[in-house]
């Protein structure tokens, strides 16, 4: 069935942070902090990815990004649901299930042998296709995905992800720039509030996270 009944965008925020707190796809650790991909340290980790080993959490959050996307961007608005390697190919394939409409997957680079191609699935000449993520923080390797589903001929004005940053600037600047809408479920600034409702870290932890959320390309451990 497509779900189309759901809690209010702010309740959606609300219960998200919650489920990835509890499974532990949230760690917060200001002592020693984690060295992310750009190497710089932050004392936030969110791993997204673990969610596809709880069913219930699993299931409700992908009704809530169905219809989050037929909210936010209309619910005839897509052909084609395209999911990210890696993270974006079980998310995708959830949302297109539910949406009832075909799915693919977009590759990080072409694949070297065979068609070489980035798209895996059928995505053909002006079919409309949202991009499925699990997160993004700066949109970057968004603006990649969306712009090898252009080169087939399809359209892709937006994206979906479970988890958007929140903290860094121009971010849905850049991509409404590139002509993609963001659509997403949480960002760090609803499960720093989730937190301090369920007291589940220390003061002094939630204190350095806000003042990390708050100036990212500043903090230091202290």
């Amino acid at each position: 069935m497509i779900p189309t009944s759901f809690p209010a965008k702010d309740e959606i925020a609300r219960l998200t942070a919650g489920m990835l707190i509890e499974i532990g796809a949230i760690d917060f650790n200001a002592s020693d902090p984690f060295t992310h991909a750009s190497g710089k340290q932050a004392p936030t980790y969110v791993d997204c990815r673990k969610l596809i080993s709880f069913p219930r959490i699993r299931s409700t959050l992908m009704d809530f990004m169905a219809v989050s996307i037929m909210r936010e961007a209309g619910f005839e608005a897509f052909d084609n649901v395209a999911g990210g390697e890696t993270a974006g190919i079980p998310f995708g394939a959830l949302v297109a299930e539910r949406l009832a409409l075909p799915m693919t997957y977009v590759r990080k680079k072409p694949k070297g042998y065979g068609r070489n191609a980035r798209i895996e699935g059928v995505m053909t000449e002006g079919q409309r296709v949202i991009l499925v993520e699990d997160l993004t923080t700066d949109g970057g390797s968004k603006l990649s995905f969306v712009d090898a589903i252009r080169e087939t001929g399809a359209s892709c004005s937006a994206t979906a992800v479970i988890f958007y940053y929140g903290i860094f600037d121009g971010v849905e600047e850049t991509l409404a720039d590139h002509g993609v809408q963001l659509i997403s479920l949480c960002t760090w600034w609803d499960v720093l509030a989730e937190a301090k409702a369920r007291g589940a870290y220390d003061a002094a932890t939630l204190d350095a996270v806000e003042a990390y959320l708050n100036d990212p390309a500043g903090w230091t451990p202290a």
